[in-house]
């Protein structure tokens, strides 16, 4: 079967071929003088035998020209011998309009069908609705620990915003976007168990999801980075040495010697193990998703990473 579609992709370049160098040397007769009365049978008494023998020779050349097979290679088409009557001035034109549209119409064509593209077709779904998650999430985020102190208690804490609230978006999104990559697999168990059948098809908004389950895993992982990134920077920011100072100045005036508090020292350390935990996950299920790599898997090994290890990465996220 391939076989066959090959051939017939290589008979059809041949026959486009041939059809483009006999339309070029149609044009080249038109253009040079003389060119069409010494194709066209001699008709008049006193033929020199010079042109008999160039017309014997172009009859030669037309019969050797059916013979041989075209080529893929058409960048010079200047020596080729085909002879072609034109019966009118009118079509004449018709072929000259019809050359210049077969050299000029492929960058045009390419032009037009490069704005008819669409940009990551893919990628619409998972980016809009994990824009709006971000939005919806950095909207209550906001309203809970910026503007409601500075309302109740007018403290002014906008500070927060660029690091904590936006270090406060990244995970929940993250999560969010995870179990969306979990969640359509089950719906399609419901579905085929509910119908009793695997052959039916998926709903399109199901069909949709299913398809777009890469995507959301990529971006969960995307927004998973960016998270530890900016946990990474708590340390660095200016208000947090503030805080370093202030807690010190406390702890000397209240006379403490020591300021441990068991249990926050082991949620914290906690916090972060599982949480480097599941982003090494999230890296893995990211590493698998690339063609190539997916390729050299079997479907077994395959199917335990996506489905397993998804489920563990997203508990380590959840603990977090």
């Amino acid at each position: 079967m391939l076989k066959g579609r090959a051939d017939y992709q290589e008979g059809k370049i041949q026959r486009e071929i041939l059809r483009k160098r006999t339309l070029h040397k149609r044009i080249l007769q038109l253009q040079v003088p003389g060119g069409l009365a010494e194709s066209k049978p001699s008709q008049q008494k006193g033929v020199s035998t010079m042109e008999k023998r160039e017309g014997g020779n172009h009859a030669i050349d037309q019969n050797a020209g059916q013979n041989i097979m075209p080529r893929r290679n058409t960048g010079n088409l200047n020596y080729l011998n085909v002879d072609v009557q034109v019966a009118n001035p009118s079509e004449a034109a018709a072929l000259f309009d019809l050359h210049q549209a077969h050299h000029f119409g492929e960058f045009e064509r390419s032009s037009e069908q490069h704005c008819k593209q669409d940009l990551f077709p893919k990628w619409h779904l998972p980016m809009k609705i994990a824009s709006v998650m971000s939005l919806l999430t950095f909207i209550y985020t906001s309203m809970r620990d910026v503007l409601y102190p500075f309302v109740t208690r007018k403290e002014n804490v906008f500070y927060k915003i660029p690091i904590l609230v936006i270090n406060k978006v990244l995970p929940v999104t993250s999560i969010t976007l995870l179990a969306l990559v979990y969640l359509p697999g089950i719906l399609a168990a419901g579905f085929q168990l509910y119908f009793g059948t695997k052959y039916k098809r998926f709903p399109q908004w199901l069909d949709r999801w299913m398809l777009s389950r890469k995507q959301f895993g990529l971006l969960s992982f995307f927004f998973a980075t960016l998270h530890a990134c900016y946990s990474l920077c708590y340390p660095m920011r200016r208000s947090y040495r503030y805080k370093l100072l202030n807690w010190a100045f406390q702890q000397v005036k209240q006379k403490k010697e020591n300021a441990w508090i068991e249990h926050d020292v082991w949620r914290m350390e906690i916090y972060v193990s599982l949480g480097i935990l599941g982003l090494a996950l999230l890296a893995l299920l990211a590493i698998t998703s690339i063609p190539s790599v997916s390729h050299s898997l079997t479907w077994r090994e395959f199917h335990y990473i996506q489905e397993y290890e998804i489920l563990d990465a997203i508990l380590s996220f959840s603990k977090t």
